[in-house]
């Protein structure tokens, strides 16, 4: 199997996992929740040191520090891309946490910027039930700010937060070979991720049969989100090849797996659970592999009702009920489901006895409450 990061072979290979002294699955459990909140505090602090030098600055009306402001209102949510990266390096006997620690973070502010200028791309202001970047803009909360420049402020916003990824790794205790092997693998994931947005932009403007939703999900989501902070903690643990190839694999099936009940939450889900709207991705005519399958099965009617409403801008809840209704009728939504349970079943496959026990367990209980949310 291919890597989607590339793993250079001669520097994995250089490295070996010390399995001695991993940590219990309780015990591995209580170290990441205690390093969470570190975690996300070094985030909140690098962006907070960001608006005050933008503000002691050259900056006199203090634009770039309200828009690291805005940034920072971002940061932070489930932490699941940190907790995967914590997982993956304390569970393979990872001890120094302020090796982890901001590369964690970076995680996290990478996330940020993805999710930026997801929503710039896609047109919402909304993330997390409250305004994103572009929104908060475009309402009118930065005084002084035309609404013109909202998509401008959330395209910079998301780039500074990218940047400032970069420049976490660049200040954590790393060795130097360590240091430039994780930079490698962020900047590869970056371009994996851009390859998976260019395939779900295009895809609007091809029939739903046409696009490929899962590969989108791996490279648009699956690789950034899972098997980057796997990867990267497994390294920094001083794990082998072969142990970052299982992670890898877990990172491929779990990723996917994840972004398709979040496509499914996207088209079911309660906004004031999820904190997005159910009508967006509808309005945007999302090429998900909900939409794919139901395509693929409706009738001539069912078609009808799909080519009416999918991509309606205009859309109501009206119409988004008969999408909704084809999506059922036409055994999408239980396809997608089983694909779910299909892909956790093939990540678990890949814990193999070779991890420790205590990792095993809690990847494997992510994967139990991944399926709980399809379900």
């Amino acid at each position: 199997m291919t890597s989607a990061l590339q793993v250079p072979e001669r520097h994995a290979e250089s490295l070996r996992l010390v399995h001695a002294g991993a940590p219990s699955a309780p015990e591995l459990s209580r170290a990441v929740d205690e390093v969470l909140p570190r975690i996300q505090a070094a985030a909140d602090a690098y962006v907070q040191r960001q608006a005050a030098t933008d503000r002691t600055g050259t900056d006199a009306p203090g634009d770039a520090a309200r828009l690291w402001a805005t940034v920072g209102d971002q940061v932070g949510g489930k932490l699941l891309r940190p907790r995967l990266a914590a997982t993956a390096y304390l569970g393979l006997g990872g001890r120094d946490t302020s090796a982890i620690v901001p590369v964690a973070a970076a995680h996290e502010l990478l996330h940020t910027a993805m999710l930026i200028h997801d929503d710039l791309i896609d047109h919402d202001s909304v993330r997390r039930g409250r305004p994103n970047v572009a929104g908060t803009y475009r309402a009118g909360e930065v005084e002084g700010a035309p609404a013109v420049a909202a998509d401008a402020a959330a395209l910079l916003g998301g780039d500074l937060a990218m940047w400032g990824a970069v420049d976490l790794v660049l200040d954590a205790n790393l060795a130097p070979a360590v240091q430039a092997f994780v930079l490698r693998l962020l900047v590869r994931s970056v371009h994996t991720t851009i390859r998976g947005e260019l395939l779900d932009v295009l895809g609007q403007y091809r029939a739903p049969g046409e696009v490929d939703a899962r590969t989108v999900a791996l490279l648009k989501t699956a690789v950034y989100s899972s098997v980057l902070p796997l990867v990267t903690g497994a390294q920094l643990a001083g794990a082998d090849a072969t142990t970052c190839e299982q992670l890898e694999r877990y990172g491929r099936a779990a990723g996917v797996a994840f972004q398709l009940v979040d496509d499914m939450l996207g088209t079911f889900g309660d906004p004031a659970v999820t904190g997005k709207s159910a009508l967006s991705d509808l309005r945007e005519g999302k090429r998900t592999e909900l939409v794919a399958v139901a395509w693929r099965r409706a009738d001539a009617e069912q078609s009808a009702v799909l080519r009416r409403h999918l991509g309606d801008p205009d859309l109501e809840e009206s119409g988004a009920a008969a999408v909704r209704d084809v999506l059922h009728a036409t055994g999408a939504v239980d396809a997608v489901a089983g694909d779910v349970r299909a892909l956790s079943a093939e990540a678990a496959a890949s814990l193999t006895d070779d991890l420790p026990q205590g990792l095993r367990v809690q990847l494997g209980a992510m994967l139990d409450k991944l399926v709980e949310r399809a379900e």
